[in-house]
């Protein structure tokens, strides 16, 4: 796969939902479109996974670009300050309440079943994934 989720940051606090994101990185040497692809989120890799929503309108990546996918809403103050934009652009999903609550949830971005990313979260790893077996 092509596109590669880097990293799954856990918020401090679960109301701080602007300071839950997940880096997803282009690592091919093709342009990435991902317009109306599906976020999808399963407790365990077992499970079927339950759809978060649409990106819609999406995103390009170049190769080796990377946006940051932030659960919460750029305007809410409650939920914290989003990450700073000076490397890596925010692509917010004004999500209500937190994705990766527990270690082992796998989290997906896929358009029209056709997976394009995979990631399963465990907080004790170098950027919250769990190694790919």
């Amino acid at each position: 796969m092509a596109l590669v989720f880097k990293e799954l940051h856990k918020p401090k606090s679960p109301d701080m939902l602007n300071d839950e994101w997940m880096l997803l990185e282009n690592t091919g040497p093709n342009v990435v479109a991902v317009h109306k692809g599906d976020l999808t989120v399963a407790r365990r890799a077992t499970d079927r996974p339950h759809p978060l929503g649409t990106l819609d309108p999406g995103f390009i990546l170049q190769p080796k670009e990377q946006i940051r996918l932030v659960t919460g809403t750029p305007s809410k103050k409650a939920q914290g300050a989003p990450p700073d934009e000076k490397e890596v652009k925010n692509y917010h999903l004004f999500l209500k309440e937190a994705v990766l609550k527990a270690p082992g949830v796998v989290v997906r971005v896929a358009i029209k079943q056709q997976e394009l990313a995979r990631a399963v979260f465990a907080p004790g790893k170098k950027g919250g994934i769990e190694e790919a077996e």
